[in-house]
């Protein structure tokens, strides 16, 4: 996986006025945990476009003022009107110690229901994973090739490599919905077939 730089400056002051502060001069108040002691900390928020804005996981190395951690980001908020980047929590990573990640879905392919005029629903495009951090995928790839009309794709499908995927197994990942004016043909297309199968039943009898 791959690695983004954090560089950060400790904080001497915690309270809503300090951070209100760092934010106006383009800083993002962050904590990290997991290890002895919490650091309080900001970082420019530049730094953060690699690491919020991607379909990839990613690690950190958070330097700050010369300490030096591996990290991933464990939380983040945002302003709910401006979408500022408003604080960061980082988990500190230790070799051998298993972590969880929500790792970004990508799927592939084109769906089979697609191509006859249905929609696309992606249900998930994060899935929550658990594994050692050597281990951790920076994407899950889920095929689209056999998605047809009114099928899904759940979280049992999906093959685990070296790691666990921590979302309920019968959750759909995507699904494709047949149009409004394509359910009555498709019910007929389905009572045809039936019908057809059951004639074929009483032949052979």
């Amino acid at each position: 996986m791959k690695t983004v730089e954090i560089i950060g400056y400790k904080r001497a002051n915690l309270g809503k006025a300090e951070s209100k502060k760092l934010r106006a001069e383009g800083n993002v108040p962050c904590v990290l945990y997991g290890g002895d002691k919490q650091v309080h900390f900001s970082a420019p928020m530049i730094l953060f476009r690699e690491l919020v804005y991607t379909d990839e996981a990613h690690f950190v190395h958070l330097n700050i003022e010369g300490e030096e951690y591996e990290a991933i980001m464990q939380d983040l908020q945002f302003h709910p009107v401006s979408e500022v980047l408003l604080h960061v929590d980082f988990l500190q990573l230790f070799e051998g110690k298993k972590i969880k990640m929500n790792v970004p879905v990508h799927f592939e392919g084109e769906a089979p229901g697609v191509a006859k005029g249905g929609t696309l629903i992606k249900k998930r495009r994060y899935l929550q994973v658990s594994a050692l951090p050597k281990d951790m995928p920076e994407h899950i790839s889920v095929s689209l090739k056999t998605l047809d009309f009114g099928k899904a794709i759940k979280v049992q499908e999906i093959e685990e490599n070296n790691f666990e995927i921590l979302d309920t197994k019968i959750a759909s990942v995507a699904v494709v919905e047949i149009p409004r004016a394509l359910r009555g043909k498709k019910m007929e297309e389905d009572e045809e077939e039936g019908a057809a199968e059951e004639g074929a039943e009483e032949a052979t009898e």
